[in-house]
Protein backbone atom coordinates (compact mmCIF):
# COMPACT_ATOMS: atom_id res chain seq x y z
CA UNK A 1 0.00 0.00 0.00
CA UNK A 2 1.40 3.26 -1.16
CA UNK A 3 1.22 6.65 1.17
CA UNK A 4 -1.34 7.78 -1.25
CA UNK A 5 -3.92 4.67 -0.88
CA UNK A 6 -2.92 5.39 3.27
CA UNK A 7 -4.00 9.23 2.66
CA UNK A 8 -7.23 8.55 0.78
CA UNK A 9 -8.67 5.49 3.24
CA UNK A 10 -7.84 7.85 5.96
CA UNK A 11 -9.81 10.88 4.67
CA UNK A 12 -12.84 8.31 3.62
CA UNK A 13 -12.57 7.31 7.13
CA UNK A 14 -12.82 10.69 8.79
CA UNK A 15 -15.79 11.45 6.02
CA UNK A 16 -17.83 8.57 7.48
CA UNK A 17 -17.37 10.08 10.95
CA UNK A 18 -17.64 13.39 10.40
CA UNK A 19 -19.28 14.63 13.67
CA UNK A 20 -16.14 12.68 15.57
CA UNK A 21 -13.77 14.63 13.50
CA UNK A 22 -14.88 18.43 13.77
CA UNK A 23 -14.98 17.46 17.43
CA UNK A 24 -11.88 16.23 17.56
CA UNK A 25 -10.23 19.09 15.38
CA UNK A 26 -11.79 21.84 17.63
CA UNK A 27 -10.81 19.95 20.92
CA UNK A 28 -7.24 20.45 19.37
CA UNK A 29 -7.86 24.18 17.32
CA UNK A 30 -8.86 25.17 21.13
CA UNK A 31 -5.90 23.62 22.97
CA UNK A 32 -3.66 25.51 20.23
CA UNK A 33 -5.22 28.56 20.20
CA UNK A 34 -4.37 28.71 23.98
CA UNK A 35 -0.80 27.83 23.53
CA UNK A 36 -0.20 30.16 21.01
CA UNK A 37 -2.14 32.92 22.69
CA UNK A 38 -0.39 32.50 25.62
CA UNK A 39 3.10 32.08 24.18
CA UNK A 40 2.39 35.31 21.85
CA UNK A 41 1.36 37.47 25.03
CA UNK A 42 4.46 36.30 27.41
CA UNK A 43 6.80 36.87 23.70
CA UNK A 44 5.69 40.92 23.06
CA UNK A 45 6.88 40.90 26.70
CA UNK A 46 10.35 40.19 25.60
CA UNK A 47 10.08 42.06 22.67
CA UNK A 48 8.90 45.32 23.93
CA UNK A 49 11.53 44.93 26.98
CA UNK A 50 14.01 42.69 26.13
CA UNK A 51 15.04 43.04 22.72
CA UNK A 52 15.07 47.09 23.15
CA UNK A 53 17.44 46.08 25.78
CA UNK A 54 20.04 43.81 23.69
CA UNK A 55 19.88 45.89 21.41
CA UNK A 56 21.14 49.19 23.43
CA UNK A 57 18.21 50.90 23.35
CA UNK A 58 16.65 53.65 25.73
CA UNK A 59 15.89 50.65 28.56
CA UNK A 60 19.65 50.29 28.73
CA UNK A 61 20.47 53.64 29.61
CA UNK A 62 21.52 55.79 32.01
CA UNK A 63 21.26 59.47 33.39
CA UNK A 64 23.92 61.14 33.87
CA UNK A 65 24.22 64.26 36.42
CA UNK A 66 26.70 66.56 37.67
CA UNK A 67 27.95 65.23 41.22
CA UNK A 68 31.27 66.05 43.21
CA UNK A 69 33.52 63.13 42.86
CA UNK A 70 34.41 61.94 46.48
CA UNK A 71 37.86 61.55 47.64
CA UNK A 72 40.27 59.08 45.27
CA UNK A 73 37.24 58.55 43.03
CA UNK A 74 38.56 60.58 39.84
CA UNK A 75 41.17 59.55 37.66
CA UNK A 76 44.34 61.15 36.67
CA UNK A 77 42.69 63.29 33.95
CA UNK A 78 40.46 65.32 35.88
CA UNK A 79 41.46 68.54 37.40
CA UNK A 80 38.57 69.88 39.27
CA UNK A 81 39.83 70.75 43.00
CA UNK A 82 36.83 68.80 44.32
CA UNK A 83 34.18 71.28 42.38
CA UNK A 84 31.37 69.06 41.04
CA UNK A 85 32.01 68.23 37.26
CA UNK A 86 30.60 70.65 34.04
CA UNK A 87 29.01 68.66 31.97
CA UNK A 88 30.43 70.56 28.65
CA UNK A 89 31.32 69.05 25.09
CA UNK A 90 34.62 67.88 26.45
CA UNK A 91 32.68 65.77 29.14
CA UNK A 92 30.29 64.43 26.17
CA UNK A 93 33.16 63.69 24.02
CA UNK A 94 34.94 61.87 26.83
CA UNK A 95 31.71 59.84 27.55
CA UNK A 96 31.12 58.91 23.83
CA UNK A 97 34.64 57.48 23.72
CA UNK A 98 33.98 54.81 26.61
CA UNK A 99 33.72 51.10 25.63
CA UNK A 100 30.49 50.09 25.97
CA UNK A 101 28.31 53.24 24.82
CA UNK A 102 25.89 53.36 22.08
CA UNK A 103 25.40 57.25 21.85
CA UNK A 104 25.16 60.23 24.17
CA UNK A 105 22.18 62.58 24.38
CA UNK A 106 22.94 65.76 25.63
CA UNK A 107 19.41 67.59 27.48
CA UNK A 108 18.94 70.93 28.87
CA UNK A 109 16.52 71.96 31.05
CA UNK A 110 15.33 75.67 32.25
CA UNK A 111 12.85 76.65 34.76
CA UNK A 112 9.82 78.45 32.87
CA UNK A 113 6.53 80.57 33.30
CA UNK A 114 3.89 78.22 31.59
CA UNK A 115 0.39 80.53 30.38
CA UNK A 116 -2.32 78.12 28.91
CA UNK A 117 -4.90 78.72 26.41
CA UNK A 118 -7.68 80.87 27.87
CA UNK A 119 -10.13 79.19 25.33
CA UNK A 120 -11.42 76.09 24.06
CA UNK A 121 -12.50 74.34 27.12
CA UNK A 122 -14.33 76.81 29.65
CA UNK A 123 -12.19 77.90 32.50
CA UNK A 124 -9.91 79.56 32.51
CA UNK A 125 -6.19 78.07 33.89
CA UNK A 126 -3.65 80.37 35.38
CA UNK A 127 -0.20 80.11 34.45
CA UNK A 128 2.18 77.81 36.49
CA UNK A 129 5.82 77.50 36.77
CA UNK A 130 7.27 74.46 35.20
CA UNK A 131 10.49 72.94 33.63
CA UNK A 132 11.49 73.03 29.98
CA UNK A 133 13.29 69.91 28.90
CA UNK A 134 15.38 70.31 25.78
CA UNK A 135 16.58 67.38 23.70
CA UNK A 136 17.46 66.66 20.45
CA UNK A 137 14.13 64.96 18.56
CA UNK A 138 16.31 63.93 14.98
CA UNK A 139 17.89 61.55 17.92
CA UNK A 140 14.61 60.92 19.70
CA UNK A 141 14.46 56.99 19.77
CA UNK A 142 17.52 56.78 21.86
CA UNK A 143 15.44 58.09 24.74
CA UNK A 144 12.92 56.77 27.08
CA UNK A 145 9.89 58.92 25.43
CA UNK A 146 6.89 57.38 24.08
CA UNK A 147 4.00 59.08 22.28
CA UNK A 148 1.03 59.19 23.76
CA UNK A 149 -1.30 61.23 21.40
CA UNK A 150 -0.71 63.48 18.74
CA UNK A 151 3.49 64.01 16.73
CA UNK A 152 6.33 64.72 18.05
CA UNK A 153 8.17 67.99 17.58
CA UNK A 154 9.73 68.55 14.61
CA UNK A 155 13.94 68.25 15.00
CA UNK A 156 15.70 71.95 15.78
CA UNK A 157 11.30 73.57 15.81
CA UNK A 158 11.50 76.19 17.81
CA UNK A 159 7.85 76.63 17.60
CA UNK A 160 6.27 73.45 18.68
CA UNK A 161 6.71 71.71 22.45
CA UNK A 162 4.89 68.17 23.49
CA UNK A 163 3.68 68.07 27.17
CA UNK A 164 2.94 64.94 29.57
CA UNK A 165 -0.24 63.94 31.44
CA UNK A 166 1.56 66.38 34.34
CA UNK A 167 0.35 69.42 32.13
CA UNK A 168 -2.97 67.43 31.17
CA UNK A 169 -3.28 67.62 35.56
CA UNK A 170 -2.61 70.95 35.08
CA UNK A 171 -5.20 72.31 32.85
CA UNK A 172 -7.96 70.02 34.36
CA UNK A 173 -7.84 67.60 30.82
CA UNK A 174 -8.31 63.90 31.95
CA UNK A 175 -5.40 61.41 30.26
CA UNK A 176 -8.50 59.99 28.22
CA UNK A 177 -8.72 63.02 26.45
CA UNK A 178 -5.41 63.66 26.10
CA UNK A 179 -5.66 64.62 22.71
CA UNK A 180 -7.86 67.47 23.33
CA UNK A 181 -4.74 69.70 24.02
CA UNK A 182 -2.92 68.80 20.67
CA UNK A 183 -3.11 72.28 18.89
CA UNK A 184 -3.40 74.34 21.58
CA UNK A 185 -0.95 77.41 21.87
CA UNK A 186 0.80 77.54 24.82
CA UNK A 187 3.33 80.68 26.11
CA UNK A 188 6.56 79.77 27.45
CA UNK A 189 8.49 82.58 29.58
CA UNK A 190 11.95 81.57 31.05
CA UNK A 191 12.55 83.95 34.48
CA UNK A 192 15.24 86.35 35.09
CA UNK A 193 16.34 88.48 37.89
CA UNK A 194 17.61 91.81 37.58
CA UNK A 195 19.38 94.16 39.56
CA UNK A 196 15.95 96.29 40.22
CA UNK A 197 14.98 93.48 42.03
CA UNK A 198 12.46 92.68 39.34
CA UNK A 199 11.99 89.53 37.62
CA UNK A 200 11.92 89.71 33.75
CA UNK A 201 10.44 86.84 31.73
CA UNK A 202 11.76 85.79 27.71
CA UNK A 203 8.08 85.15 26.25
CA UNK A 204 7.73 82.40 23.61
CA UNK A 205 5.11 81.05 21.81
CA UNK A 206 4.74 77.29 20.80
CA UNK A 207 2.09 74.96 19.55
CA UNK A 208 1.43 71.79 21.60
CA UNK A 209 1.87 69.22 18.68
CA UNK A 210 1.78 66.03 21.17
CA UNK A 211 1.28 64.25 24.72
CA UNK A 212 4.05 62.04 25.40
CA UNK A 213 5.35 59.68 28.52
CA UNK A 214 9.12 60.13 29.12
CA UNK A 215 11.68 59.42 32.04
CA UNK A 216 14.16 62.18 30.75
CA UNK A 217 13.65 64.61 33.43
CA UNK A 218 10.80 65.96 35.68
CA UNK A 219 9.56 68.50 33.49
CA UNK A 220 6.30 68.60 32.05
CA UNK A 221 7.12 70.62 28.61
CA UNK A 222 9.48 68.70 25.91
CA UNK A 223 10.85 71.10 23.41
CA UNK A 224 13.86 71.72 20.98
CA UNK A 225 17.48 71.43 22.65
CA UNK A 226 17.95 74.98 21.11
CA UNK A 227 15.33 76.77 22.76
CA UNK A 228 16.02 75.14 26.24
CA UNK A 229 19.45 76.41 25.68
CA UNK A 230 18.09 80.34 25.12
CA UNK A 231 15.81 79.87 27.90
CA UNK A 232 18.62 78.53 30.37
CA UNK A 233 21.02 81.02 29.20
CA UNK A 234 18.82 83.85 30.20
CA UNK A 235 18.10 82.34 33.48
CA UNK A 236 21.32 81.89 34.14
CA UNK A 237 22.22 85.67 33.72
CA UNK A 238 20.45 86.87 36.35
CA UNK A 239 21.92 89.15 38.49
CA UNK A 240 23.54 88.95 41.99
CA UNK A 241 23.71 85.16 41.38
CA UNK A 242 20.11 84.95 41.36
CA UNK A 243 20.01 81.83 39.33
CA UNK A 244 20.63 79.69 42.09
CA UNK A 245 17.39 80.26 42.95
CA UNK A 246 16.08 78.40 39.77
CA UNK A 247 18.48 75.42 40.52
CA UNK A 248 20.85 76.02 37.44
CA UNK A 249 24.47 75.45 37.15
CA UNK A 250 26.52 77.35 34.66
CA UNK A 251 27.27 73.69 33.08
CA UNK A 252 26.37 73.89 29.16
CA UNK A 253 23.95 71.00 29.49
CA UNK A 254 22.23 69.99 32.69
CA UNK A 255 22.46 66.12 32.04
CA UNK A 256 23.44 63.26 29.60
CA UNK A 257 21.53 60.51 28.43
CA UNK A 258 23.96 57.29 27.89
CA UNK A 259 23.08 54.36 26.20
CA UNK A 260 24.80 51.27 26.68
CA UNK A 261 25.22 48.66 23.88
CA UNK A 262 23.23 45.98 25.92
CA UNK A 263 21.93 45.40 29.49
CA UNK A 264 25.28 43.40 30.16
CA UNK A 265 27.55 46.41 29.68
CA UNK A 266 25.54 49.44 31.53
CA UNK A 267 27.01 48.59 35.10
CA UNK A 268 30.45 48.88 33.97
CA UNK A 269 29.73 51.70 31.51
CA UNK A 270 28.37 53.19 34.84
CA UNK A 271 30.87 52.63 36.60
CA UNK A 272 33.31 54.40 34.10
CA UNK A 273 31.20 57.50 34.41
CA UNK A 274 31.29 57.69 37.84
CA UNK A 275 35.00 57.14 37.49
CA UNK A 276 35.27 60.52 35.72
CA UNK A 277 33.27 62.18 38.45
CA UNK A 278 29.57 62.00 37.53
CA UNK A 279 26.31 60.95 39.02
CA UNK A 280 24.74 58.30 36.95
CA UNK A 281 21.17 56.18 37.39
CA UNK A 282 19.36 53.57 35.66
CA UNK A 283 16.99 50.96 35.60
CA UNK A 284 19.52 47.77 35.23
CA UNK A 285 18.15 46.22 38.97
CA UNK A 286 14.84 46.41 37.85
CA UNK A 287 15.15 45.19 34.44
CA UNK A 288 16.94 42.32 35.94
CA UNK A 289 13.70 41.32 37.92
CA UNK A 290 11.77 41.69 35.39
CA UNK A 291 13.85 39.17 33.43
CA UNK A 292 13.76 36.17 35.81
CA UNK A 293 10.12 36.78 36.57
CA UNK A 294 9.56 36.87 32.86
CA UNK A 295 11.32 33.42 32.17
CA UNK A 296 8.83 32.10 35.41
CA UNK A 297 5.59 33.59 33.81
CA UNK A 298 6.78 32.05 30.20
CA UNK A 299 7.10 28.85 31.62
CA UNK A 300 3.98 28.44 33.75
CA UNK A 301 1.89 30.07 30.31
CA UNK A 302 3.55 27.41 28.39
CA UNK A 303 2.81 24.74 30.56
CA UNK A 304 -0.91 25.20 30.48
CA UNK A 305 -0.99 25.28 26.71
CA UNK A 306 1.04 21.71 26.71
CA UNK A 307 -1.47 20.44 29.22
CA UNK A 308 -4.29 21.69 27.28
CA UNK A 309 -2.48 20.06 24.20
CA UNK A 310 -2.44 17.00 25.99
CA UNK A 311 -5.81 16.64 26.88
CA UNK A 312 -6.84 17.49 23.33
CA UNK A 313 -4.51 14.54 22.29
CA UNK A 314 -6.48 11.93 24.78
CA UNK A 315 -9.58 12.94 23.20
CA UNK A 316 -7.99 12.04 19.56
CA UNK A 317 -6.40 8.85 20.71
CA UNK A 318 -10.03 8.07 21.84
CA UNK A 319 -11.54 8.88 18.55
CA UNK A 320 -8.95 6.92 16.73
CA UNK A 321 -10.10 3.86 19.58
CA UNK A 322 -13.57 3.84 18.61
CA UNK A 323 -12.92 4.53 14.99
CA UNK A 324 -10.80 1.21 15.01
CA UNK A 325 -14.25 -0.41 16.74
CA UNK A 326 -16.21 0.75 14.04
CA UNK A 327 -13.92 0.01 11.19
CA UNK A 328 -13.32 -3.13 12.26
CA UNK A 329 -14.13 -5.14 9.21
CA UNK A 330 -12.62 -2.92 6.94
CA UNK A 331 -9.38 -3.40 8.60
CA UNK A 332 -10.20 -7.12 7.92
CA UNK A 333 -10.69 -6.70 4.35
CA UNK A 334 -7.67 -4.50 4.09
CA UNK A 335 -5.57 -7.32 5.83
CA UNK A 336 -7.51 -10.37 3.48
CA UNK A 337 -6.47 -8.66 0.60
CA UNK A 338 -2.70 -8.46 1.59
CA UNK A 339 -2.19 -5.22 3.14
CA UNK A 340 0.52 -5.34 6.07
CA UNK A 341 0.65 -4.32 9.72
CA UNK A 342 2.56 -1.11 8.97
CA UNK A 343 0.05 -0.17 6.02
CA UNK A 344 -2.58 -0.49 8.57
CA UNK A 345 -0.49 1.46 10.97
CA UNK A 346 -0.14 4.34 8.44
CA UNK A 347 -3.50 4.75 7.78
CA UNK A 348 -4.41 5.93 11.11
CA UNK A 349 -1.27 7.74 11.61
CA UNK A 350 -2.05 9.89 8.81
CA UNK A 351 -5.51 10.53 10.24
CA UNK A 352 -3.93 11.53 13.35
CA UNK A 353 -1.61 13.37 11.32
CA UNK A 354 -4.33 15.26 9.24
CA UNK A 355 -6.53 16.10 12.58
CA UNK A 356 -3.61 17.58 14.51
CA UNK A 357 -2.37 19.66 11.81
CA UNK A 358 -5.74 20.75 11.01
CA UNK A 359 -6.45 21.76 14.54
CA UNK A 360 -2.90 23.35 15.00
CA UNK A 361 -3.14 25.55 12.17
CA UNK A 362 -6.52 26.96 12.99
CA UNK A 363 -5.41 27.44 16.61
CA UNK A 364 -2.57 28.71 15.49
CA UNK A 365 -4.71 31.84 13.71
CA UNK A 366 -6.90 31.86 16.38
CA UNK A 367 -4.51 32.46 18.85
CA UNK A 368 -3.48 34.78 17.30
CA UNK A 369 -6.47 36.57 16.64
CA UNK A 370 -7.07 35.87 20.97
CA UNK A 371 -3.64 37.58 21.42
CA UNK A 372 -4.25 40.57 19.36
CA UNK A 373 -7.67 41.29 20.96
CA UNK A 374 -5.76 41.06 24.22
CA UNK A 375 -3.19 43.31 22.94
CA UNK A 376 -6.15 46.08 22.37
CA UNK A 377 -7.50 45.88 25.25
CA UNK A 378 -4.19 46.07 27.41
CA UNK A 379 -3.34 49.29 25.01
CA UNK A 380 -6.13 50.85 25.94
CA UNK A 381 -5.71 50.55 29.51
CA UNK A 382 -2.17 51.62 29.16
CA UNK A 383 -2.84 54.65 27.35
CA UNK A 384 -5.42 56.11 29.96
CA UNK A 385 -2.42 55.11 32.34
CA UNK A 386 -0.29 57.30 30.31
CA UNK A 387 1.76 54.79 29.47
CA UNK A 388 3.06 53.59 25.84
CA UNK A 389 1.11 51.02 24.69
CA UNK A 390 2.66 47.51 23.15
CA UNK A 391 2.40 45.74 20.15
CA UNK A 392 1.39 42.50 19.55
CA UNK A 393 3.51 39.83 17.08
CA UNK A 394 3.38 36.65 16.19
CA UNK A 395 7.05 35.08 15.84
CA UNK A 396 7.52 32.34 13.51
CA UNK A 397 9.16 30.37 16.32
CA UNK A 398 6.02 30.55 18.39
CA UNK A 399 4.21 29.42 15.19
CA UNK A 400 6.01 26.35 14.17
CA UNK A 401 6.02 25.41 17.84
CA UNK A 402 2.78 25.65 18.38
CA UNK A 403 1.51 23.29 14.89
CA UNK A 404 4.30 21.02 15.23
CA UNK A 405 3.56 20.32 18.59
CA UNK A 406 -0.35 19.75 17.85
CA UNK A 407 0.74 17.41 15.12
CA UNK A 408 3.20 15.59 17.01
CA UNK A 409 1.35 14.84 20.00
CA UNK A 410 -1.63 13.41 18.00
CA UNK A 411 0.95 11.28 16.26
CA UNK A 412 1.55 9.78 19.60
CA UNK A 413 -2.55 9.69 20.41
CA UNK A 414 -2.43 7.77 17.68
CA UNK A 415 -0.13 5.23 17.95
CA UNK A 416 -1.82 3.12 20.25
CA UNK A 417 -4.92 2.84 17.93
CA UNK A 418 -2.96 2.37 15.16
CA UNK A 419 -1.38 -0.16 16.68
CA UNK A 420 -4.66 -1.81 17.92
CA UNK A 421 -5.78 -1.75 14.49
CA UNK A 422 -2.74 -3.74 12.86
CA UNK A 423 -2.85 -6.17 15.54
CA UNK A 424 -5.98 -7.40 14.31
CA UNK A 425 -6.04 -10.68 12.46
CA UNK A 426 -8.05 -10.66 9.17
CA UNK A 427 -9.93 -13.40 10.13
CA UNK A 428 -11.03 -12.11 13.39
CA UNK A 429 -12.04 -8.88 11.95
CA UNK A 430 -14.11 -10.33 9.08
CA UNK A 431 -15.79 -12.74 12.02
CA UNK A 432 -16.45 -9.96 14.52
CA UNK A 433 -19.42 -8.67 11.43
Amino acid sequence: MSWRDAIDLAGRGMLRGPGRAVLTVIAVTLATTLLTGLLTIARTGETRVLDEIAKGGPLAGIKVEAAQPAPGQVDSDTALSGEPHEIDERARRRITSLPGVASVVPIVVAPVFVVPPTTGRGATVPSFGETYVGVDFARVDKLPVSLLAGALPAPGSRTEVAVTQGYLERVGVTKAKAADVVGDEVELGAPRRFEDGQTRGRWTRSTIVGVVAQEIDSGQVLGSLDQARLAREWTVASDSGDAGRFALSSSPYSGLFVVAKGLDRVASVRAQITGIGFATSSPESLITEFQRYRRVVEIVLGGIGVIALVIAALGICNALLAAVRERTREIGVLKAIGARDRDVVHVFLVEATALGLVGGVIGAASGWAVARAVGAVVNRYLTTEGLAGVTVGLPASVVVACVVGAVVLALLAGAVPAARAARLPAREALGDQ
